[in-house]
């Protein structure tokens, strides 16, 4: 059976990528970019580093830096409304996730209208928006290389996943030194989510040659690094294998689907705000020993390619190795847990059947190599108060 790969027109790798902005806008034939960032971005400068190169051409580029961290139905209208205001040929995504599903969001909305409840899945958005050129400055989401976005309902605090072709961005600006004044915070929870990308990719339902190969090349940057980068944010030789990595996971998960720690992970971040990254980091090394007995290979070469397994080590000794080292992450990366991060118990007991719901609805948990039942995601979240 064939796969179909998609991945944008035009991919920039390395140190110095970004600077090559003006010449994939020549190539798309754009002249009218709009910029989609966050106030982070322009108070770093990183915004009127992208912007001075196209002035010095001639290429106006105004600014739209309202986007926020998990993003909502609200915030992505008033870009939505600069498009369809302005005279846009293009849209250059800057930042982490958020304003690159942001930026995706609004170049669909800006072309076509509509509510983007109206492009949730199931419905495969194909027909393309605005073109996108994006610029990643987090090693996590993978959202310059996917055919996703993840926009917040906040009238029912559910997260939709919006797919489709529509949603892949046309160039892809990948430069890890972006990254270099990421906090350790930021690094982590952008970096255990990279990782939960790629395993899930890996164990994933609808894992196929072409992302397993993606996957698992992720798992070889991602794992011997992410400790390293938290540790010093100033080591470049790690912050370009975990932006690589972030990156090649993306692909892969774009090209398999993503799993059962994703489909729970998004109603923990819509009820409580927890950031994706750190909610996914939560629920990793318990939905991992819920699945490994249905992929006790595949997770097995989960453990050796993140390079915490000795070849000599059988299926068991492996996967304990990695469940090990889950736990080992998650300490010395100081994730909390959900009460830690100051969740109120009642009202989280109060959502459990809600929050189960809108997992199974996701369509995520059924890539699962163990699919479950509302019952069991129910038992699973209980797990994180454990």
């Amino acid at each position: 059976m064939s796969v179909q790969a998609i991945l944008p027109r035009i991919m920039e790798i390395g140190a110095g990528a970004s600077r090559k902005l003006p010449e994939v806008l020549a190539v798309l034939g754009c002249r009218r970019p709009l910029l989609v960032t966050d106030r982070m971005m322009v108070e770093l400068g990183y915004a009127e580093r992208l912007q001075a190169p196209l002035n010095e051409r001639g290429i106006a580029c105004e600014t739209f830096a309202d986007t926020v961290p998990e993003p909502t139905a609200a915030s992505i209208q008033a870009g939505v409304a600069k498009v369809r205001e302005g005279d846009y040929d293009a849209i250059v995504a800057l930042g982490g996730g958020s304003p690159i599903d942001s930026a995706k969001a609004i170049a669909i909305l800006g072309r076509h209208g509509g509510q983007i409840r109206d492009y949730r899945f199931p419905r495969q958005v194909n027909e393309p928006g605005l073109p996108v050129v994006a610029i990643p400055t987090t090693a996590g989401t993978g959202s310059e290389v996917t055919r996703f976005t993840i926009i917040t309902d906040e009238s029912s605090d559910e997260k939709m996943l919006c797919a489709g072709i529509g949603f892949m961005p046309q160039a892809a600006l990948i430069d890890y030194e972006l990254t270099l004044s990421l906090p350790a915070r930021t690094t982590a929870d952008t970096g255990i989510d990279a990782l939960t990308h790629a395993i899930e990719a890996y164990v994933s339902r609808k894992a196929n040659p072409y992302s397993d190969s993606q996957a698992i090349a992720a798992m070889r940057l991602l794992g011997p690094n992410l400790r390293r980068v938290y540790r010093d944010g100033g080591d470049r030789a790690a912050r370009e294998a975990m932006m690589l990595g972030a990156t090649l996971a993306g692909i892969a998960f774009s090209n398999a689907s993503v799993a059962l720690v994703h489909g729970m992970s998004r109603p923990i971040g819509a009820f409580f705000h927890v950031p994706h990254g750190l909610s996914n980091a939560m629920l990793l090394p318990s939905v991992t020993a819920f699945s490994i007995p249905a992929a006790e290979r595949r997770y097995a070469k989960c453990a050796h390619a993140i390079g915490i397994a000795a070849e000599s080590d059988d299926g068991a000794q492996a996967n304990a190795k990695l469940l090990a080292f889950l736990h080992e992450l998650n300490s010395e990366l100081k994730v909390p847990t959900l009460e830690q991060f100051g969740a109120e118990r009642a009202r989280f007991e109060q959502l459990l059947p809600t929050m189960a719901e809108q997992a199974l609805a996701s369509g995520s948990p059924g890539n699962n190599p163990r699919v479950p039942d509302q019952a069991q995601i129910v038992e699973l979240y209980q797990g994180l108060w454990r």
